[in-house]
């Protein structure tokens, strides 16, 4: 895809000059000064995520798993704040505070990318088939569809978790076992049905353009004018609700943590130390501001990234 504007040459003529859709991309999403930085947040969050914790621990010398009561806690056996030593301060159980709060962000955005993932594809898969073919597969899979968007999510999450959780052999004859594989799986059993439906109304609409009509006229198959013709045109505005159902995936997995019934409470994650915090919340100001604040800027920094590259593929948008 290319476009083309006129331009002035040095004797005056109107010269045409061809540009790439990636050009045109670029040239739009980079005048988004809010994007650009959401991306380079983003992009500064993963590097956290993949060895801030270990780093956070070499600085401070403070490992993740253990405790320091007998520095960090008053007389009253109540946590300390920030200091030199311990940054973030500590937590209920005398735990570096910073440290826990650098490994939980590569819990949180774990969670968030790998099932945002699955239930794209899958809603990708179900959504593609259902717009294309109609009729009774279409009814099929948009009522299933429909029933799972219906249901209390956050009720059916807990019930769902809870009674995985009771057992150490987890469900399933053991095949999803407690912890972060059941909180994806959770994740992902209400977040297909929205990417379906997104893929399902830009598929019927695809399907009836006229590369389409001229694919089939020439004897494509189904397989090839759904990955040859439709696929390619669904890449943009997966992207762009990909990156915003990754913020809510990460929110889920905090509400569920922050209920005590999301990752084991040996895992850092942004929710559970939230949950801990829940018992100095009014004696404890930074055991609920820090891990707190970097959840909201990981949700802020992908929205503001989602709608910057919303508006720079639109190409309806007016430059």
């Amino acid at each position: 895809m290319t476009a083309v504007t006129d331009l002035l040459s040095p004797g005056g003529a109107l010269v045409a000059e061809s540009k790439s859709a990636s050009r045109l991309f670029w040239e739009r999403f980079r005048e988004d000064k809010a994007a650009l930085f959401a991306a380079g947040t983003i992009g500064l969050l993963v590097l956290i995520a993949i060895g801030g914790g270990p780093l956070a621990a070499w600085i401070t010398g403070h490992p993740n798993d253990e405790a320091y009561q007998a520095i960090m806690e008053n007389q009253f056996g109540l946590p300390k704040g920030p200091n030199a030593q311990f940054w973030f301060g500590a937590d209920g159980e005398g735990r570096d505070l910073f440290v826990r709060t650098m490994y939980g962000a590569r819990t949180s955005l774990l969670v968030g990318v790998v099932a945002s993932g699955i239930a794209v594809l899958i809603g990708l898969v179900i959504g593609m088939i259902a717009g294309y073919f109609r009729g009774a597969v279409d009814t099929l899979l948009s009522r299933v569809g429909d029933v799972m968007l219906a249901m209390p999510q956050l009720l059916i999450s807990i019930g769902i978790v809870a009674a995985c959780s009771s057992n150490k052999n987890g469900c399933v004859a053991g095949l999803i076992q407690p912890g972060i594989p059941l909180v994806i799986m959770v994740i992902v059993i209400f977040s297909w049905p929205y990417i379906a439906r997104l893929v399902r109304s830009f598929t019927l609409s695809l399907r009836e353009k006229d590369f389409v009509e001229a694919s089939r006229s020439l004897g494509a198959s189904n397989t090839r004018i759904i990955f040859r013709e439709i696929l390619p045109n669904l890449i943009g505005p997966i992207i762009v609700y990909t990156t915003l159902l990754i913020p809510q995936s990460i929110l889920f997995e905090a509400a569920l943590s922050y209920l005590g019934l999301g990752v084991p409470p040996d895992t850092a994650s942004w929710g559970g130390l939230l949950n801990d915090a829940q018992r100095f919340y009014d004696t404890a100001w930074w055991l609920m501001l820090f891990p707190g604040l970097f959840l909201v800027i990981t949700t802020l920094a992908f929205n503001l990234l989602g709608d910057g590259l919303r508006d720079a593929l639109d190409v309806r948008a007016d430059r």
